[in-house]
């Protein structure tokens, strides 16, 4: 299993949720955050300046069987995309074991 962590702009998490979906990740879990970046310069929208840099993100924590791991990367890379500075970031990492807690089933069915 795999526990695949993206943080993106909170403007694309409709579509981001809508390719999840559509690939068959119907349970995630996300947060709304705030986080710094590298960008330097903000941008001026109707005489005001905005730093992008922190600006408000939406952090998703999504768990996947090993064979879910490419589709779910694939999804969020191509719905979350502006092609812009600050579009976010995706983290993968290793889950050992997952159970559930009402059966007690323990293995990759509990995310079924």
């Amino acid at each position: 299993m795999k526990k695949i962590e993206a943080i993106i702009r909170k403007s694309k998490f409709s579509e981001v949720k809508e390719a999840l979906h559509n690939v068959g990740v119907n349970f995630f879990s996300y947060w709304d955050v705030t986080g710094l970046g590298n960008e330097k310069e903000g941008h001026v929208y109707r005489g005001i300046s905005y730093s992008t840099s922190d600006i408000q993100r939406r952090y998703l924590s999504i768990v996947v069987n090993d064979d879910f791991e490419d589709v779910t990367i694939n999804a969020i890379l191509k719905s979350a995309s502006t092609g812009d500075i600050g579009d976010g970031k995706i983290f993968v990492s290793d889950i050992k074991e997952a159970y559930r807690i009402r059966t007690e089933d323990k293995g990759g069915q509990t995310l079924n």
